[in-house]
This record gives structure tokens, sequence and C-alpha cells, in this order.
């Protein structure tokens, strides 16, 4: 239940599903999802109908939708949960039909493709390889697996049950080896891995200076932003509603607050994301960190740079946490 500018990652993965007409959604998880569970629930409100299917061990990308064949009646998306894109779906989607195949592979064009797994086809889009993270300077193309497919039901066929299996390392070289086309879908839209915190960061700057369309307001934005009284908000900043700063607090610029935070005077805050209820203290330093819910920031505290705090966490007043800092809710942070 990340959230992107105050939104459920998960919730904005499904408002792009729902724009493209699907309203059927398998989530499979290694055990029930209280916390989605209890914010989608069966997904009536969101006029979606939401299965949720639980893994009694991991079984892998393929195996996954193996492990839910009964539930799917068509061609689908298999989306990547931690891949945040503009991808136009419909598009896609009038490319498969165009193309037909046992699928098509959303691609994205990068500079270093060494980390990824490349993907190489011909003038037609038709796949002829996969190569996992070739040694830079030996890759094929610059062409990449973006993690978006959309897959006909042929697919289960080459998917064996009860185990965990790659899709990407054993499922599509086994249909490209049967003869089966795939087809690549190229495109120059914005997409991101979101797993890692300075990614996360990026995101929201992207979202705030409108690289990435999220339909979130520029300058100074946010359910909260017509009641913040500060004279020191440096645009782009996201309020969430229910967020009090004081007048004399210096916010921004790339700051996204959720709901109900609270920052005292003389606080210094930016290119930062808070979740909820947070609380920083007057005279507080916070520069490139993610503070999740609930947690406190100490009077006179200084974070530094690509620090991460954890749900309810308490940093005394006076610390000081060098740059990178993982700090959890298990015990208070003192001064050092």
């Amino acid at each position: 239940m990340v959230p992107i500018v105050g939104v459920p990652f998960l919730a904005r993965t499904l408002e792009r599903l729902y724009e493209a007409g699907i309203r059927d959604v398998i989530l499979p998880a290694g055990y029930m999802p209280q916390a989605i569970t209890e914010y989608f629930g069966d997904g009536s409100r969101l006029d979606m109908k939401i299965t949720y299917v639980i893994e009694d061990e991991p079984l892998g990308t393929a195996g996954a939708i193996k492990n839910v064949e009964q539930h799917i009646t068509g061609p689908f998306f298999m989306m990547n949960g931690d891949v945040l894109t503009s991808l136009d779906l419909r598009a896609m989607i009038a490319f498969h039909k165009e193309n037909g195949g046992l699928g098509a592979l959303h691609l994205i064009k990068v500079e270093d493709p060494s980390s990824f797994g490349c993907v190489v086809h011909d003038e037609s889009g038709r796949i002829s390889q996969f190569i996992e993270k070739p040694p830079k300077g030996t890759e094929p193309t610059n062409e990449i697996n973006a993690g978006t497919y959309l897959l006909d039901p042929k697919v289960l066929d080459f998917i064996p049950p009860g185990r965990n299996v790659s899709i990407e390392r054993e499922t599509f070289p086994k249909i490209l080896a049967d003869g089966q086309p795939l087809y690549a879908y190229t495109t120059e839209d914005y997409w991101i891995d979101v797993g890692r915190p300075e990614h996360y960061l990026t995101v929201h700057r992207d979202v705030l200076s409108g690289v990435m369309p999220l339909e979130v307001e520029p300058g100074i934005s946010g359910a909260g932003a017509a009641n913040a009284d500060c004279a020191n908000l440096i645009a782009p900043v996201h309020i969430g509603e229910g967020t009090i700063i004081a007048r004399e607090a210096r916010v921004g610029p790339n700051v996204v607050l959720g709901k109900n935070c609270r920052i005292a005077a003389n606080a210094e805050i930016k290119d930062s994301v808070f979740w909820d209820d947070v609380v920083v203290e007057e005279g507080a330093t916070i520069e490139e960190t993610i503070i999740a819910s609930r947690s406190t920031i100490g009077a006179n505290a200084k974070i530094g740079k690509g620090s991460v705090i954890g749900h309810d966490a308490r940093i005394e007043p006076g610390t000081v946490a060098p740059e990178g800092s993982r700090i959890g809710p298990s015990a208070p942070i003192g001064a050092r």
C-alpha cells in the first residue's frame, strides 16, 4: 500500500486498468493481504471485481498466473507490481488485436540495458530472443522488458503447475522454441521501477513536475493546499488533507506531505515524501528522505539525504542521522 502522491500505488494501477475498460482483476498473494483487502474489498466501490488468490508457497511470475488459471477466461494483462508507467493500455490492446500471436510485451529503450532483460525482435515486432542482463557492451539492443504483458490464455499451456516458474526466463523462451509468436510493443512512455528509495523519490519529482502525468496540479497542490499558511512554500509541493504547516517553516521544492502531518516552525524540508500523520518538530532539517506514517522527527534533528524512516519511528531531538540511514520503529533514535 505504498502511496504515490497520497494514493496507494495499487489504486493507481487499478485506475489505469479501469480507464482501459477492464473490470475484472486478479491479485495473487503469498498471504491474505489485510491492508489491501480492507482498502479495496471486493472492488465493487470501484465498479470492479477483485479476486484474491493466495499462494501456499512462492510460485514465481509464471507460476502465479498458472495458479489463477481457473479465473482467466480470455486475453489478460499481467503487470509488474513495482512498475509505474504512462503506457496507454487501450493502445496496447489494439496492437495485440492487430498482430495476434500469444502475447504482446511492452518494451522501452534505455541508455544502459545491462541491468535489465533485453528483447530482440524484427521489424514487424516479432520477438526472436530474450537476453537477461547482458554484460555491458555486448547487448544486441537497448530495448528492455518493461513488465507489462498482454497475453493469450494459450500461454498457460506452457507453464507447468505446482512449482515456481519465471515467465521471463522459462515460459517466454519456451514459447519461442515452440515456434509461437510473441510481439514487442515498444513505446516512449514514462517508465520506472519504484522499488528502490531513490526511484521512489524520483517518481514524486516527476509527478510534481508533470513529467509523469497523474492529474496532479502544478505548483502548490493537494486537498490541504488551500489552508496552508506557510510563507515559505517553494513549489512544487503537494499537501494532504488536514496537514498543518507553521508559517515559519520552509517546505519545498519537490515535497509531498500526506494527510494530517504537522510541520513546526523553522523546520526545513525539501525533496522528500511523507506519508500520513508525520510530525516534524521545531527546527528539524530533512532532505531527500522518505518518512512512513505516524513517525515523529524531534526538534533540531537533521536527517541526511537518502534516508528512509519506517512507520511509528521516533527520532529524538538533536539527532543527526547520516546519509542513507534506515531507521525503524523498534526504538527511539537518540542524538549522536
